[in-house]
């Protein structure tokens, strides 16, 4: 509670408060001593002011915190604060000096000074509250904007194996010496995989053909690496109209190298997109055992969370065994977005 007292009392004494509040209150003090004409009646005047700026703010942020319904007895209770300082300033302190009559003392000025009281109270108060709140919201988006950007290198990081990237550049170096066309075109490769990466950390939701297109790029890399590695089948509907999260697709094909070719499962590896009227089907097959869920891994449960955020439930993930040897994961995904 101290420690609200003394952050109301320094917005307070910002000088964007501090100078209309001293016009208000030199006013109604100047007013007092020119047709109180007494020294007491003065000092009760600049008592009543003192009053105001000390206790109506944080009275109102004290019993109404962050928030603009009053409940009934709390309203009383300011109602309370409020009387209760200006009978005790305009009334209780002249008349001990022995001084029964001021201009604040009439039962008008009193009512006046009441009012006073509980406006300037409630809008100084849900002023400072107001400019607290814009602080903090303001110091919240920038650390909230720290995060995200730490989060975009964080899921830069999570779609791209770096033992593939490392691999691949061992490679190009190995190929500069002996290939330089090769290496030229994995670079080349690389360069636009890693560009459509980073703009799809930074956009959020593309179509479905840079998807497919960021995806193809990555099994081209890995051919150009090793051409005997698997062969792929393309088999993609019309599908320039659809949107989806952006990488969605890209830890499933690291996956299906990875699991698969990458530990000697060769063979042919497929993608196919078929759409109708409402859904469209994706479907990434590879060579290789699926041997169920690996612990520790989030690959899946990430994948099904993002689905879950764009898509609410009109979308869905499947990946099971495709025969004897071979894996098969598949997404359905609605035309439209949610």
């Amino acid at each position: 509670m101290f420690s609200l007292a003394v952050a109301t009392w320094r917005a307070l004494s910002e000088p964007k408060r501090a100078f209309p509040i001293a016009l208000c209150c030199g006013t109604m003090a100047l007013l007092e001593f020119r047709y109180g004409q007494s020294i007491p009646g003065l000092v009760s005047a600049i008592g009543l002011c003192l009053a105001f700026v000390g206790i109506a703010p944080f009275a109102w942020r004290a019993l109404f915190p962050g928030s603009i319904v009053a409940k009934p007895a709390r309203l009383l209770f300011y109602l309370g604060i409020a009387v209760a300082s200006v009978i005790g300033f305009s009334k209780a302190l002249p008349m001990a000096f022995g001084v029964r009559h001021t201009m604040l003392g009439y039962p008008s000025s009193i009512l006046v000074s009441v009012a006073l009281f509980l406006v300037g109270g409630w809008g100084l108060g849900r002023d400072v509250d107001m400019e607290l709140r814009l602080v903090e919201e303001s110091a919240r988006a920038e650390r909230l904007g720290r995060e995200a950007e730490n989060a975009q290198l964080l899921a830069l990081r999570n779609h791209l194996d770096p033992h593939f990237l490392f691999n691949t550049l061992n490679a190009i170096a190995e190929w500069c010496r002996q290939d330089g066309e090769v290496a030229e075109r994995a670079v080349l490769r690389l360069s636009a995989l890693l560009r459509s990466m980073l703009e799809g950390v930074k956009s959020g939701e593309w179509s479905l053909v840079r998807e497919l297109g960021l995806v193809r790029d990555l099994f081209e890399l890995h051919l150009i690496r090793d051409p005997e590695m698997f062969k792929l089948e393309w088999s993609v509907d019309d599908v320039a109209d659809v949107q989806v999260p952006a990488l969605l697709l890209l830890s499933l094909a690291e996956n299906a190298v990875k699991h698969g070719p990458a530990r000697g499962d060769r063979g042919q590896l497929s993608v196919r997109v078929v759409r109708d009227s409402s859904v469209v089907t994706i479907t990434i097959e590879n060579p290789g055992r699926y041997n169920g869920p690996r612990p520790g891994s989030d690959g899946v449960p990430t994948l099904q969370k993002r689905l879950h955020v764009a898509y609410g439930g009109r979308a869905s993930f499947d990946i099971d065994s495709a025969g004897i040897n071979r894996t098969r994961a598949t997404l359905r995904l609605p035309v439209s977005a949610k």
